[in-house]
């Protein structure tokens, strides 16, 4: 399973369709001034007011990059933010199956030629149908749209966009808690950044669902001693800085820390302070 973990998911069936968004009816032409898809009060949904196009990913407040960080000016304007998926629910609620479907077709079609484009190396364009095949798929599709989150996921990690790329697992995994690829994904990543003891967590997961995985099995085996080398470092460095503190505090008093022995009880693991006087002739 290792050797696939990087690669896109592939659904069962191999549609060749088009690529791009619907065009914009003619009602749509005639109030360009419209901000986002919902209907006037009193009047029927239509099928413009599905998310096919970008007017339901205009951003609404700061926008942020791949990163995380506030994009501003001119690059902001360019940049979008995607919509809950309660919001997208809601939207289609109205939607024809039959139109569900098709567009359902339509984001299968993008997301093979994201597909294409990831096993040719070519990672942004892959993430570019990734992303156009995420604003076309209805959301009611919760394990196609888990796909193209995992698998713009994946296409990110390629480009070394790890908090991007972990907040499109996290989406997958939402959307499908099953889907073990995700998972493995997510705790590859939190891993890369030293989340070890989420990355723990999602490992254990993948477990649970399959026991066969063996990069998980591996990694529950390995994490919990990493985890605890960096806890004992983390409690060294904290008492290093506490140590510095204390000889600043007691050094107008003629003592230091050398003053306070601190022992731990091995039976109950507490600690306890004695003071000493002359600490130097203790030794």
């Amino acid at each position: 399973m290792d050797e696939f973990k990087d690669a896109p998911d592939e659904l069962l069936n191999h549609l060749k369709l088009s690529e791009q968004c619907p065009e914009p009816g003619p009602r749509a032409a005639q109030h360009p001034q419209s901000s986002g898809c919902a209907p006037s009060p009193g009047q029927p949904p239509t099928e413009e007011c599905f998310h096919d196009c970008h007017d339901s990913f205009e951003a609404k407040g700061p926008v942020l990059d791949d990163e995380g960080n506030v994009q501003d000016g001119e690059s902001s304007s360019r940049k979008q933010t995607e919509p809950d998926e309660e919001y997208l629910l809601e939207l289609e609620k109205d939607l024809p199956e039959e139109e569900k479907q098709k567009r359902r077709k339509e984001s299968t079609g993008l997301k093979e030629k994201g597909n294409e484009h990831f096993k040719k190396g070519d990672y942004g364009e892959a993430e570019d149908s990734y992303t156009k095949a995420l604003q076309i798929c209805p959301a009611c599709f919760q394990k196609d749209r888990a796909v193209l989150f995992s698998n713009r996921a994946a296409a990110k990690m390629k480009q070394d966009k790890t908090e991007a790329a972990l907040s499109d697992c996290t989406k997958a995994v939402e959307l499908d808690p099953h889907y073990i690829r995700a998972l493995l994904r997510r705790a590859e990543l939190y891993e890369k950044t030293e989340k070890l003891d989420e990355a723990l967590e999602d490992y254990k997961a993948v477990l649970e669902k399959d026991p066969s995985v063996h990069q998980a099995r591996e990694a529950c085996m390995r994490l919990p001693q990493q985890i605890e080398e960096r806890n004992e470092k983390l409690k060294k460095e904290m008492l290093g800085k506490l140590k510095d503190l204390g000889n600043l505090v007691l050094r107008p008093f003629g003592l230091s820390t050398e003053n306070f022995q601190i022992k731990q009880d091995s039976s109950t693991g507490s600690y306890s302070i004695n003071f000493v006087q002359n600490p130097n002739n203790n030794r």
